[in-house]
């Protein structure tokens, strides 16, 4: 998240209350709408200095009833990093969410092992075809791992626009469970045809960049948070971004990566209490928009 933005502990946002859960459309299984991105956070060292406040995020993350993590071999140290941080218990109650990022059908076979054996979970949660890479390659080993029961869950992510073509394609011509894909009050483009496809195909979606990358926090900087925000138990920018998100029904789970126990606290109390209508939403993109 940007610098000299201001954040709430969350205790104006419900905290206390149960985080809001969507079901899986495939399965029924109910998620917490707030899970947790590992991409460069948790690309660290072996330092004492770089991985307790990880463990902090997470312990804290658990205790909140949260448990989907998503994580990824392209994110250099994230996936090792994650299995060594998570504990026995962590480990029980985890929805982990990795991704194959390779060519060829042997060497997705073998990272995707080896992302197992990292992270210290032989059944995998959820595996995702990274960015597209050598896509029928992998949906045919991971469709083959699900009917062995080696992975529960499949599906596909990009994180940019111009693949949401792609991803619609693919939806239409493919079982999946899962879609992953960019989504924000600054970038709404999904709402136009792909999350309403994927509503209607049964996937369920994880949405990446909510915060276009910190860029919609320097967009606000300096600025109060609107009064109408505590019509939706908002009590900062980064709770009214994450709940535009949320608010749309196709939305199964926001994945926002922070490293910084304050920052995931006000992530995870944007999965608590009243949700924008139709209005609000319009509002929050007036005041991303800076109009």
């Amino acid at each position: 998240m940007a610098a000299g933005v201001a954040f709430s502990s969350g205790a104006g946002a419900a905290s206390g209350a149960p985080l809001i859960t969507r079901r899986i459309p495939s399965s029924g299984e109910e998620l917490p709408v707030i899970g947790l991105g590992t991409s460069g956070p948790f690309e660290v060292g072996n330092s004492p200095r770089e991985r307790t406040p990880l463990k902090e995020v997470l312990e804290a993350f658990f205790a909140s009833g949260s448990k989907l993590i998503d994580t990824s071999p392209m994110y250099s140290t994230a996936e090792s990093v994650l299995g060594e941080l998570l504990t026995s218990s962590m480990q029980q109650h985890v929805f982990l969410a990795t991704k194959v990022w390779t060519r060829g059908d042997r060497e997705g076979m073998e990272q995707m092992k080896h992302s197992a054996e990292v992270l210290k979970h032989p059944k995998l949660d959820l595996i995702q075809v990274h960015n597209l890479l050598d896509l029928d390659t992998h949906l045919k080993t991971l469709r083959d791992w699900k009917d062995e029961g080696r992975v529960r869950y499949i599906g596909i992510t990009h994180y940019t626009v111009g693949a949401h073509s792609d991803l619609m394609r693919i939806i239409q011509r493919e079982k999946l469970d899962f879609v992953q894909l960019n989504y924000s009050a600054a970038t709404r483009n999904a709402e136009e045809r792909l999350l309403p496809l994927a509503a209607d195909r049964g996937v369920a979606v994880l949405v990446n960049r909510p915060f276009e990358d910190g860029k919609m926090f320097e967009q606000v900087e300096g600025r109060p948070l609107p009064p109408w925000a505590a019509d939706v138990d908002c009590t900062s920018w980064g709770q009214l971004f994450l709940k535009y998100v949320l608010a749309h029904p196709a939305v199964t789970c926001v994945i926002p990566a922070t490293g910084k126990v304050k920052h995931l606290h006000d992530n995870l109390a944007a999965g608590r209490g009243r949700l924008p209508d139709a209005k609000l939403r319009a509002l929050i993109v007036q005041e991303v928009e800076g109009s």
